[in-house]
């Protein structure tokens, strides 16, 4: 018995003939996992096809997972899953508790018939270019954070600018793909001023800004906000040799600079609220409760999981820039 069927007779397109009858296949039992596909010469031959029809078709079952191709050997059965007609390739710099609230926002609104395969290149562009290199021709989209790493847009011009989504942060260079990103320099000026009937009860304004994987745009934020006032500010990159005096506020950019500053502060037996102040990046539900509240300046980033969702199936090219907001909380 064939396993490939191709009629002049059917309307439906000659690659979409061939992917049926795999489909077809699998859900007989006639093909299972391992089994080897006839060659796209022999269905090119067979059937007085172009070889880009065959390609075409066995390309589509390969980014669906369905099918991988073996150097020098030919095509083989992957998966049984026929059920997946579009897989995403997701590259996140880090996980911590607000991207898995994008990351869960995301998978919630997509249509159960998409897989997602989610990676991590933890800020390290060796990571970050073996991942999307081993991704090439596998997946419908590919959703990249570049975080703030340089010469990512070598790595990402090789694959399909169309099937291309950037998430998070916006590199100048990046700005030809559709994207759903926050606004770090504006976010940060605008809170800031937002917030300045409160910070003005103190007497200098300290960013932590450890300069390692935080967006840029976080301290041009601040330093427009230095230059539109009146008022103390300075930049600090690390709280090892920094005690904390009364009269501070403190922009926090990293968690764990957060936990190491309101230890310090209790040393010191200063009450935050009152005789020093936080302000931190990202809320979680931690925040809401941790030492009487953290004031926060957050995205919403379950906003930007459904968002993000809706771009791709919808197969959107937009730049959208993500809603953020001043959450004012005891600490300030």
């Amino acid at each position: 018995m064939s396993i490939i069927s191709v009629s002049e007779q059917i309307g439906a397109p000659k690659y979409k003939q061939i992917i049926t009858s795999i489909e077809d296949g699998l859900t007989s039992g006639l093909l299972k996992k391992g089994d080897k596909l006839p060659s796209i010469n022999s269905i090119r031959n067979k059937f007085s096809l172009s070889r880009d029809t065959v390609l075409m078709a066995f390309n589509e079952l390969k980014m669906r997972g369905i099918v991988e191709s073996v150097s020098g050997k030919g095509y083989y059965i992957k998966s049984e899953n026929i059920d997946v007609k579009r897989k995403v390739f997701l590259l996140f710099d880090e996980l911590n508790a607000f991207k898995e609230d994008l990351y869960n926002a995301f998978l919630e609104e997509l249509n159960d018939n998409i897989q997602v395969d989610i990676f991590f290149h933890h800020f390290s562009f060796d990571v970050f270019q073996k991942h999307i290199y081993d991704s090439i021709g596998n997946y419908n989209y590919y959703v990249i954070m570049p975080a703030n790493m340089g010469q990512t847009q070598m790595v990402i011009d090789k694959l399909p600018e169309d099937k291309v989504y950037i998430l998070d942060q916006m590199p100048e260079e990046l700005q030809h793909y559709p994207s759903i990103h926050q606004n770090f320099e504006n976010d940060i000026f605008k809170s800031l001023n937002d917030a300045f009937h409160l910070i003005k009860k103190y007497e200098k304004v300290v960013l932590l800004f450890p300069n390692l994987k935080q967006p840029k745009g976080m301290l041009n934020g601040f330093q427009k906000f230095r230059k539109s006032i009146d008022f103390p500010c300075e930049v600090i990159d690390s709280l090892d040799n920094r005690i904390p005096k009364k009269g501070e506020v403190y922009l926090v950019l990293d968690d764990y600079d957060l936990i190491l500053l309101i230890k310090k502060i209790k040393e010191q037996q200063l009450k935050t609220g009152n005789d020093i102040g936080i302000i931190s990046y990202n809320d979680t539900l931690l925040k809401e409760v941790v030492d009487g509240g953290i004031t926060t300046i957050s995205t919403d980033f379950k906003a930007m999981g459904k968002r993000l969702a809706q771009m791709l199936m919808k197969e959107e090219k937009q730049n959208i820039e993500n809603p953020n907001t001043l959450i004012i909380r005891h600490s300030l």
